[in-house]
């Protein structure tokens, strides 16, 4: 199980629910630190044995500084960056940026076939199992959340054809970083790293959401922007069956 942003930035220390008969135990990321160290203590002497496994920063940005100031927060270099790849962009597509955005149930239809295409390219799809999911049960969820609006999607297109999409699932006040990813082939246009950011301006002038949650990973924005951040762990707890297996 995964704690949400807010509960890793709540004061309080989240809790774990009750263990169900038939699991072995829990796998447990983004708990808050110092907190581990405090819940392990007290899991095991509930019969859990528990360990950290892993330690990292869980990264955010504050939606509601607006982006004026995200964009005080970036280097000089980074902004530069950032122009030069729109320009460099919107060059290859004729002049222009082609950024479409699909919010609502029945955009969400269209985007998915689309993004899928792109998704099916990816290293993230190729080499770690993690692209747009395009099993009935997933889309299925995801067009519930759209219905709910809690999906923003993005496409971006050059000449009419898409090469970058990022899809983004609501949790409370913040919007996660879902699914994303690139068309290789135009690595050296960068239009992943440009739909990042004006899906990040459409998010600021929307003011629909808090945070953007970049969840346990890092994306190239979080590189760029010094987002908030908390450091969390991944936490393996495992029962008395596991421990006499």
């Amino acid at each position: 199980m995964s704690f949400s942003l807010d509960a890793v930035l709540a004061p309080t220390s989240p809790t774990l629910p009750p263990l169900p008969d038939d699991a072995d135990g829990y796998l447990v990321t983004s708990l808050p630190e110092p907190m581990p160290e405090l819940m392990l203590a007290g899991l095991d002497r509930h019969g859990l044995l528990a360990f950290v496994r892993q330690r990292y920063v869980r990264y955010h940005i504050d939606l509601a500084a607006g982006e004026a100031a995200w964009l005080a927060g970036l280097s000089g270099s980074a902004r530069s960056g950032i122009k030069r790849k729109a320009k460099k962009l919107a060059a290859a597509n004729g002049g222009a940026l082609d950024i479409r955005r699909y919010h609502d149930a029945a955009a969400f239809a269209d985007f998915h076939p689309l993004a899928r295409a792109v998704s099916a390219t990816t290293y993230q799809e190729k080499l770690l199992g993690s692209g747009l999911p395009d099993d009935t049960a997933s889309v299925r969820h995801l067009e519930s959340l759209a219905a709910q609006d809690r999906v923003r999607a993005w496409l971006a297109f050059i000449a009419g054809v898409p090469v970058a999409y990022l899809c983004c699932t609501a949790d409370g006040d913040s919007l996660c970083y879902t699914y994303v990813g690139h068309d290789p082939a135009h690595n050296d246009l960068s239009p992943g790293a440009v739909l990042q950011v004006e899906a990040m301006r459409a998010l600021f002038a929307e003011k629909r959401f808090a945070r953007f949650d970049f969840t346990e990973g890092k994306g190239s924005i979080s590189g760029n922007s010094r987002p908030g951040g908390r450091r969390a762990s991944m936490c393996c707890c495992c029962g008395q069956r596991w421990r006499t297996a």
